[in-house]
């Protein structure tokens, strides 16, 4: 009798062992369904919020600052104008070798840029300045003799290097491997020039010899104690839906024209560093 009471227990025992076993196994797999299910729903909400905002960026390209909702996510968009009346500028868009950032210093409708010197600041901070991938400058100013006189528009160009085991070889102008900061934004070298006597149009800038790592560029004016007209729109778009928000920043640059331009444009005298 003692000897049966003694198997029940253990039974009992194996039995409630593999029920615990079950258990854990079925809440195991309830909090894994419970956990995709509110991950699929974080998506979802997240693609739709997304949605909302790429709509917005859309409507306001045509409409302006707007605010509305796209299958019930709901997205609110403003329109500025791109370092408007601003002595500082960070182009926007990441550069490598060859490409081409383009700085307004006269637009229609707009005060026109009144100074004659500028101040270029290059390079991610701690870029090193004696590799083969350290970024140089090409700088063409498109300016007029005449104040809104195109048939007068000349071109200056120069060229700015920081790493100085180049310049013997490239014939570049010298840039100065040291911080500074647009925009609270740091690079790591810069160059000051000035403009022969004429009214600037724009300018054209070129990144070289980074052929693997993009690098910011950015453009102070403060010295000159004139401001810059707009560069283009800014589109500042937030979409919402459930707990998800999303944002999206686009610019729309003001267009420039294309490098054959400035073949049929010439200049006796270069920019003065």
């Amino acid at each position: 009798m003692t000897k049966n009471k003694y198997n029940s227990g253990q039974a009992l025992l194996v039995v409630l062992l593999s029920l615990s076993v079950v258990l854990i196994i079925v809440l195991y797999i309830v909090s894994r369904s419970i956990t995709d299910v509110t991950l699929s729903i974080k998506d979802e909400e997240s693609l739709r919020a997304f949605s909302a905002a790429e709509a917005g960026i859309e409507r306001a390209l045509i409409a302006g600052t707007n605010s509305g909702s796209l299958s019930d996510a709901n997205f609110s968009a403003t329109v500025s104008n791109f370092a408007e009346s601003s002595d500082e500028v960070v182009y926007p868009i990441g550069l490598k070798s060859g490409h081409v950032a383009t700085f307004w210093f006269n637009r229609p409708s707009e005060p026109r840029f009144a100074g004659n010197s500028l101040k270029f600041c290059w390079g991610d901070e701690n870029t090193s300045s004696s590799t083969a991938e350290t970024p140089a400058l090409e700088v063409t100013i498109f300016y007029t003799t005449v104040a809104n006189d195109l048939t007068t528009l000349r071109l200056a160009r120069t060229t700015l290097d920081p790493n100085a085991s180049r310049l013997s070889s490239n014939n570049f102008s010298n840039a100065t491997n040291s911080v500074c900061t647009i925009d609270q934004q740091k690079f790591q070298f810069q160059a000051s020039m000035n403009l022969p006597a004429g009214f600037m149009e724009f300018a054209k800038v070129k990144m070289l010899y980074n052929t693997q790592d993009v690098h910011y560029l950015g453009l102070d004016v403060s010295a000159t104690g004139s401001v810059l007209p707009s560069q283009g729109l800014k589109v500042d778009s937030s979409g919402s839906y459930g707990d998800a928000n999303r944002r999206i920043e686009l610019y729309a640059l003001h267009p420039a024209p294309p490098t054959v331009f400035e073949n049929a444009i010439f200049s006796s005298s270069g920019i003065v560093k």
